[in-house]
């Protein structure tokens, strides 16, 4: 077939560009040292920020919420699909935001999609920080809304924007509050005091910060002491919470309206109530365990000094999302791949994730990562990173 043919020269093209990657298949589940094959490699760009993924309480919370409710819900959540876990769920994750309400969806992409499609209509105005998430700019696609984009963190050039938006019914800007290749932080205090400023409404994607930022990892909202000045609040039950799933925590009223209008959680099935479960008990252990986040953020620092001791090009990070800068795709795939020689899992982001000129191998540091993992993957990192010139 000529349709099959046309992928084919595509995904060659791909490989010539060095873009071209296969799925790594894992043996054993989310953890510091993972099974690839025969080899214990250690793993250094999951999302398992806080270890959840195999928290024994996590585990028991999904064992009893099956032997409870069984392994699904049955149905949408306006029909049959609302059990009395998920309402729980969205209570206490409302109670831990600071916020009147949360609604959950079935993941954090869903819950953009969701909620922007449901919050703007023809006659409003998205402005959107140019690095943004792929489930923000695709959610804003869905929209009517006229679109506008600002400069990474370019507060000047966002005020601009906002100084023309004054016509329109509704101002909202969106930002990812820890940006996901990068590893830097949304500058929210500017971006709220603009926004109180210009009359518009504040939309923080929380992925990256959520279990990482502010006190027991309640984000950057948090994180910056703006707790009442944030209007919507995404998050993910995906990352550090250890399971899957995201949600929207803001008014009640917006709560009201995405349940009347969320195409995502209108037309899809509930979580599984053992997903529920999870996600409840990781909150609680969260406001329990305030450390946790403390622990993965100082880990992160220490690990990000070394590297750019060593000479690395780490960016903008200062979370533990850290990226070595390599540049074009086929070294930085190869980069990768020598690691993964050398025993460390460090997964290539190249283009169109990012610019075809900023490939880097994005490093996400946890707070299970003791001295010695980080120091094995040091000395790996400097030995690969003379070899590709990174390092001095």
């Amino acid at each position: 077939m000529q349709t099959w043919e046309t992928i084919q020269t595509e995904l060659e093209q791909l490989r010539t560009e060095g873009r071209y990657r296969e799925l790594a298949v894992w043996s054993s589940g989310s953890d510091t040292w993972m099974d690839l094959g025969e080899r214990k490699i250690l793993q250094m760009s999951s999302n398992n920020y806080l270890g959840f993924t195999n928290h024994p309480a996590l585990k028991n919370a999904a064992i009893e919420a099956i032997e409870k409710y069984g392994v699904g819900s049955g149905s949408v959540r306006t029909i049959t699909g609302t059990l009395d876990i998920h309402d729980q769920l969205e209570r206490e994750l409302a109670h831990f935001k600071g916020t009147e309400a949360a609604l959950v969806f079935q993941s954090g992409f869903t819950a953009n999609q969701g909620a922007l499609a449901a919050l703007l209509g023809p006659d409003d105005v998205v402005i959107s920080d140019e690095l943004n998430h792929a489930s923000i700019i695709d959610g804003i696609r869905l929209t009517k809304a006229t679109r506008r984009i600002y400069g990474h963190s370019d507060m000047n050039e966002l005020e601009e924007v906002l100084k023309a938006a004054g016509t329109f019914k509704q101002r909202v800007i969106v930002t990812d509050g820890v940006f996901s290749m990068d590893g830097d932080i949304a500058k929210l205090p500017e971006i709220v005091e603009l926004a109180e400023k210009y009359d518009a409404i504040v939309y923080v994607d929380d992925a990256h910060a959520s279990g990482v930022l502010g006190y027991c990892g309640k984000g950057s909202t948090d994180h910056f002491g703006l707790h009442g000045r944030v209007h919507v609040q995404i998050g993910t039950l995906s990352k550090a919470i250890g399971a899957v799933g995201g949600y929207v925590a803001g008014a009640e009223v917006l709560k009201k309206l995405m349940i009347h209008k969320a195409r995502p959680f209108l037309f899809s099935t509930s979580h599984a109530p053992s997903v529920a479960a999870t996600c409840l008990a990781a909150v609680r252990l969260l406001r329990e365990n305030p450390q946790l986040p403390e622990q993965v953020r100082a880990n992160a620092d220490r690990f990000r000094a070394a590297l750019q001791r060593l000479g690395f090009d780490t960016g903008a990070s200062e979370t533990p999302i850290i990226p070595i800068i390599t540049g074009d795709p086929a070294r930085t795939m190869a980069f990768s791949d020598r690691l993964l020689e050398e025993g460390i899992y460090a997964q290539g982001i190249v283009y169109p994730t990012v610019a075809m000129d900023k490939g880097r191998v994005r490093l996400i540091v946890t707070a299970c990562h003791t001295e010695q993992d980080l120091d094995f993957a040091l000395q790996a990192l400097e030995k690969v990173g003379k070899q590709f010139s990174l390092v001095r």
